[in-house]
């Protein structure tokens, strides 16, 4: 593929100072079982390339699905023909060192390969799932899906860029919903498709897939039975299930540098963070260490390079509190003049790069899961988000999770439902008292990070271990 692209760009005629060629072909399949019956099965194959074209120091992009020379030359010239339009107006001028020539190869760590397992193998698995869910007749619904992709991306520059990345990922989501009279509750293996990983079909790991279904199950009901989670402030206690959540809403999205530029606003918001913050802001208690390293192995936006060939590095955005740097692209930190990441991506072929996060971390510390229950007094722990509200500025937020334990003089108690918490982002981080270690930190991922227009869902992961925050209103939905 790359002899093709580069032999395409020696052959485009338009007078650009730099041209660049994406091209992706993606390969998922999804299958999807409600009350052990199939609902649905499908396959789908997608391939084209976005070409990119610098001009006076505007970028231009056009896309094709289809890969013959023609076609590449014609995206090309609408690409060229829309940069030098625009150079009229721009904000910023950029230049080719925004594009440096990069070279390198970036594949998924995998050991059974994505097509070893036929459909009906998929149906049939996800059908025992189900039915090790449904433990009771309460519970009312059963739900079962598994994803997987495959996707090759091939990048080309006129100034010698050569990157190619293979990336296999895999995802499930299980569910159960259990009903008494006018009680409904939900639980689910760790929140909304929250299990996304890269790799093969060794990600499923039969004889712990049995025992979750079945616990699952177990607390679905549980729930049912369940007091009302209080009205009050405490000490609360997140596992990494919501600390996925947690990251993603009040640090990854408000540190996109194109969004606190005013990029995003008339979509997804702005941000309360500003540029002389960098450096500076006390964004959080000085536990609190954030990472974005796409070089994490195995974890859902792992990567070498970002969609614009920039190598991806691990970079602390926030290091003992204080705000160090954003997620911004080589063209963002350019513009901006702040120090950024590798996190220019692209969720397909016909979408141009923008800001994104990828894999964005919080460090553990060195606590113990049962040492933190046992230094707390009086507390309530929380799993698995269930519901996220978060203003435009992403400062005020309401989230809500699945499942809730009361700790009582430094022991889990109680099973309490519908737990809500509230809280400004400074607030929050700032009341960071505690941070688990590497024996519970997790990862999690999510297929759903919305963001651009047109709109781009794009992968992203989260790893954590449990925190502990101080003085946090915590609320029931009775």
């Amino acid at each position: 593929m790359w002899k093709e692209l580069t032999t395409a760009i020696s052959h485009f005629d338009i007078p650009a100072d730099w041209i660049g060629i994406r091209a992706v072909r993606e390969t998922a399949r999804n299958h999807y079982v409600r009350d052990g019956l199939p609902k649905s099965n499908g396959k789908s194959l997608t391939m084209g390339a976005m070409i990119e074209v610098m001009v006076n120091g505007c970028l231009g992009y056009a896309a094709t699905n289809s890969l013959t020379l023609s076609s590449l030359k014609n995206a090309a010239e609408i690409a060229y023909k829309q940069a030098l339009a625009a150079s009229e107006f721009w904000i910023y001028p950029f230049g080719e060192n925004t594009r440096p020539k990069v070279v390198g190869e970036y594949n998924s760590p995998f050991f059974e390969p994505l097509d070893a397992i036929s459909p009906g193998e998929i149906n049939d698995l996800l059908i025992r799932v189900c039915q090790k869910l449904k433990i009771n007749d309460k519970i009312v619904q059963t739900t079962a899906n598994i994803n997987t992709s495959q996707k090759e991306t091939w990048f080309v520059s006129s100034n010698g860029s050569e990157v190619y990345q293979k990336i296999l990922s895999l995802g499930t989501h299980f569910g159960a919903i259990a009903q008494d009279a006018g009680v409904v509750q939900q639980r689910t293996n760790n929140g909304l498709h929250a299990h996304c990983y890269q790799g093969g079909w060794e990600l499923l790991k039969e004889e712990n897939l049995w025992h979750q279904g079945q616990k699952i199950g177990e607390q679905a009901l549980e729930l049912l039975t369940a007091e009302e989670c209080p009205n009050i402030r405490t000490n609360l206690v997140l596992a990494p299930d919501q600390m996925m959540l947690q990251i993603h809403e009040s640090i990854g999205h408000p540190l996109e540098i194109d969004r606190i530029l005013g990029d995003e606003r008339n979509y997804a918001g702005g941000s309360f963070v500003k540029p002389s913050d960098f450096g500076k802001l006390e964004y959080g208690s000085p536990l609190m260490n954030i990472t974005f390293d796409p070089t994490v192995e195995g974890e859902f936006a792992s990567y070498g390079f970002d969609d614009t060939g920039a190598k991806a590095t691990r970079e602390y955005v926030i290091k003992d509190g204080i705000l160090q740097r954003g997620l911004g692209s080589l063209e963002s930190q350019y513009r901006s003049g702040l120090p950024g990441v590798a996190c220019a991506r692209a969720c397909s072929w016909n979408r141009p790069p923008i800001d994104r996060m990828a894999n964005l971390n919080l460090e553990p510390g060195n606590a113990s899961f049962a040492e933190i229950i046992a230094g707390i007094e009086h507390g309530i722990y929380m799993e698995s988000n269930r519901s996220w509200s978060i203003d435009d500025q992403r400062y005020k937020f309401q989230f809500g999770c699945e499942y809730a334990k009361l700790i009582e003089n430094g022991k889990l108690t109680k099973t309490l439902r519908n737990p809500n918490y509230r809280a400004t982002t400074p607030e929050f981080w700032h009341s960071l008292i505690q941070v688990g270690n590497d024996s519970n930190w997790q990862m999690y991922g999510t297929p759903f990070c919305g963001k651009g227009e047109p709109n781009q869902a794009i992968w992203v992961g989260h790893g954590s271990p449990v925190c502990v925050f101080a003085n946090v209103e915590v609320f029931g939905g009775g």
